[in-house]
């Protein structure tokens, strides 16, 4: 079944919890927490201390995706922090590698982001060690923006190696994906589907998460 990940980049800080619990009870399985820490990408919004308070009211799967420099130095807090998947970006650190299975080490899935000027064949020599790839469909850092339809080529091109690898690999997107847009996303191979302000910007939250799960599993 293929899942609705609502970012909470859209949702009111000052409500979180309520925000949560609203599109849990609507049917949606993962939460999405993003990360960023104004040098990797130019925005500044949480860290640890907000996801393992955060963590308390998530039933489900708390999705923590790190938009930031050096992302060895906070694996284990957000592993403290109750993340269990945790996402980081091909582009930010030199050793990869020792970074996705640090991540499994800690007893997380381990999450590769791929920005959107970054080919996927840089993940020939990773698959191994990569639980999700998370195609970014818009350059990190800001809420609200428009999908690069190129994205998709790059979805059908995950799904397609992990098909030849014999991976069983979640396919997330991230940017710019709404209701009129998310059937062709998940049409090209994607499973997991990141959704900010189409969610949490709709006059009627509840029955957008619905609506999006129904379009997403048709």
């Amino acid at each position: 079944m293929n899942a609705l990940a609502p970012s909470i980049l859209s949702a009111d800080f000052a409500a979180l919890g309520e925000a949560v619990k609203l599109v849990e009870h609507a049917g949606a399985p993962y939460i999405h927490v993003d990360v960023m820490d104004g040098h990797f990408v130019p925005n500044i919004t949480i860290g640890a201390p907000v996801a393992a308070a955060l963590r308390k009211h998530i039933n489900g799967i708390m999705d923590v995706h790190l938009m930031i420099e050096n992302p060895d130095a906070y694996l284990e807090d957000f592993k403290a922090a109750g993340a269990d998947i945790l996402t980081v970006h091909y582009e930010s650190t030199k050793h990869i590698h020792r970074t996705l299975q640090a991540i499994r080490k800690l007893g997380m899935k381990s999450g590769l982001a791929l920005n959107p000027g970054t080919p996927v064949e840089v993940l020939e020599c990773l698959i191994d060690e990569v639980d999700m790839v998370l195609i970014m469909s818009v350059n990190p850092g800001f809420g609200g923006q428009s999908f690069i339809p190129y994205a998709l080529e790059k979805v059908k091109q995950v799904k397609a190696l992990g098909e030849r690898t014999g991976r069983d690999l979640l396919i997330q997107v991230d940017g710019g994906v709404g209701l009129q847009n998310v059937q062709e996303v998940v049409n090209a191979g994607a499973n997991v589907i990141v959704a900010g302000s189409a969610v949490f910007g709709a006059q009627d939250v509840s029955a957008t998460v619905q609506e999006f799960m129904k379009l997403m599993n048709e």
